[in-house]
């Protein structure tokens, strides 16, 4: 019964997910066939530990089935009440101040506040190296690097934001005087009033290892607030910040426009 009930509720809530629109908020939509194909499996498998359970119930009481029944009704609904009055929200610089300022890149610091959080959240620059050997992942991110740095202007897009991000990051040097222009939300940084992040939130493989990714923006002449999108463009020089205590790729602004905030607001990492 137990397992029935489980294989049913996931069912339900992937279902109720998909049908709302709901799941590419929880996983990289390149891999929602996984998502799926586990639905129905878990259908199947649910019918057939139904099965079983009616089988074995005929050696019940009339009593102990009714019972049953009324508590199968109930676990079923539990899954649906959580998704529907448990709404999903969509994440924004409020959820990056509540983070606190703090935005490692993917290296020893990044990974003692991840451990302090207990999380698999990443910030600024999204990292996939643990999906690789150390010399698969190099290859991957010079192969990357090498198709940008072609290109007078790097125009980031949703399905390139992130792969632009780690390539940044990664080879800071190699792309400084490079112009890039790519849209994301802004937040405000607390230790200059002239300096402003530009962020998407993405997600790699689902919102476990999910993270916020983008860059400092300098040169905006115009001060906006937190939250509002804006499609920016620029050079990309190298800077200390002191805050952050490191150097980091910013965009130095020469070109901006508000824009709206697209019905998707996440990007997903393409593999």
């Amino acid at each position: 019964m137990i397992r029935f009930l489980i294989l049913a509720g996931y069912f339900e809530i992937t279902m109720y997910l998909q049908l709302s629109g709901k799941l590419n908020q929880y996983i990289n939509m390149h891999f929602s066939y996984l998502a799926y194909i586990s639905m129905v499996l878990s259908f199947m498998l649910a019918i057939v530990q139904l099965i079983v359970w009616m089988k074995k119930m005929k050696v019940h009481s009339h009593l102990t089935s009714r019972s049953a029944k009324f508590a199968s009704i109930a676990f079923l609904i539990v899954p649906l009440l959580v998704a529907l009055f448990f709404p999903t929200v969509s994440l924004d610089s409020t959820t990056v101040s509540a983070k606190g300022y703090h935005f490692p890149l993917a290296d020893g610091s990044s990974k003692n506040i991840q451990a302090d959080e207990g999380t698999t959240n990443q910030y600024l620059k999204p990292d996939t190296s643990t999906y690789f050997t150390k010399s698969a992942y190099e290859k991957e991110m010079r192969a990357a690097a090498k198709k940008y740095l072609k290109k007078d202007t790097i125009s980031v897009t949703n399905e390139n934001y992130m792969e632009v991000m780690e390539v940044l990051y990664d080879y800071p040097d190699e792309f400084a005087g490079k112009r890039l222009e790519f849209t994301g939300f802004v937040y405000n940084d607390p230790s200059d009033a002239k300096s402003q992040f530009l962020f998407r939130f993405g997600i790699i493989h689902c919102i476990a290892d999910s993270g916020v990714y983008g860059l400092l923006t300098t040169g905006n002449t115009e001060h906006f607030e937190n939250n509002i999108w804006i499609r920016a463009s620029g050079k990309i020089t190298i800077r200390y910040h002191k805050q952050l205590g490191q150097s980091l790729p910013i965009l130095e602004v020469d070109s901006f426009k508000k824009v709206e905030k697209p019905s998707n607001p996440y990007v997903y990492r393409v593999f």
